[in-house]
């Protein structure tokens, strides 16, 4: 028996909006400690433009607000009502879909998505000291950790597991690749910026905000290096917020999907095509053919498969 469409589409966004709250807090992270060191490229946007880039709402912010000073653009990223995916109504959207598949999820996964509510409810929104955001910060991403694991320790590993699990890596994918898209000219710097302290504090800045750091060492042992850094998120399946990690994933449940429904469709063949595609690349000829390129290429590519799983499942 298959799920209802809406369902499936309930499940699917919830855990879409869980993982977009986490990624905004994440992006906050590695904005505000990157920030700190002044720019020695005036020319370029300041690091909060770039964070509403990464979050793909810098047209609304601008919009609504003047300058992108580190308080509008943090007020506007975490708790804005008029942003739709604030970290507020992000939460907000996800509890919403939780709520409407309450007998889809087990108790320990809606409990744990209606007590981040709850929480969230509580905390002083008009705290932006460095201490206040990274206390929030912390708080979303530990919120965030103990709704997936209620899902992975707790949910039956059927087609209402998977379609959770499609929704987390589709959004995971996306923000990794805008994040690789706007750090662009940290990982293929110019000749005359790089080795320096500042390149390698934004680097250790870009690696913390994706839990990465340690993963870093693990796997190159040596010293941090722009090329190695774009292979661990482009291409390392072991690192669990790269892009091929991503689609390792999600071409997996996609086929486990597939199987549970008796047939395939045109979201399994993308997926496998995009899979097969990074398991096939070289970050050299990547980064020769230009990083930001790949990255917005593979942003439409992302977006593509989430039409196709719409259209094939959830409409």
């Amino acid at each position: 028996m298959t799920l209802l469409a809406r369902t499936a589409e309930n499940l699917f966004w919830m855990a879409r909006y869980v993982e977009r709250a986490e990624n905004t807090a994440r992006l906050l992270y590695a904005t505000s400690r990157i920030s700190q060191m002044a720019s020695v490229h005036p020319e370029e946007a300041n690091d909060w433009e770039t964070a509403l880039r990464g979050a793909a709402c810098d047209q609304l912010f601008f919009a609504l607000h003047g300058n992108a000073t580190p308080e509008a653009v943090i007020a506007f990223l975490a708790f804005s009502d008029d942003n739709p995916s604030s970290i507020r109504n992000c939460l907000r959207r996800a509890r919403q879909n939780a709520r409407s598949v309450r007998t889809a999820l087990t108790s320990d996964t809606w409990e744990a998505i209606n007590g981040s509510w709850l929480e969230l409810k509580r905390i002083d929104t008009h705290d932006f000291s460095p201490r206040g955001i990274n206390r929030f910060i912390a708080w979303v991403k530990e919120s965030s950790l103990r709704i997936d694991g209620s899902a992975m320790r707790t949910m039956l590993r059927s087609d209402r597991y998977w379609f959770t699990r499609l929704g987390l890596y589709v959004e995971r994918a996306d923000t990794t690749a805008r994040m690789l898209e706007i750090k662009s000219p940290l990982l293929v710097p110019r000749a005359e910026r790089v080795g320096g302290s500042l390149d390698y504090y934004q680097w250790t800045a870009l690696l913390r905000a994706v839990s990465a750091h340690s993963a870093y060492h693990w796997v190159y042992r040596q010293q941090l290096r722009p090329d190695n850094i774009a292979d661990l998120l482009i291409l390392r399946e072991e690192m669990p917020r790269s892009l091929a990690s991503c689609y390792a994933n999600i071409s997996d449940y996609l086929e486990e999907i597939a199987l549970a429904y008796g047939r395939q469709g045109p979201a399994q063949r993308q997926a496998r095509k995009t899979i097969g595609r990074l398991r096939n690349a070289r970050i050299s000829d990547i980064l020769t053919e230009g990083l930001a390129e790949f990255a917005q290429e593979f942003i439409a590519e992302n977006n593509r498969l989430g039409a196709a799983i719409t259209e094939q499942y959830l409409s």
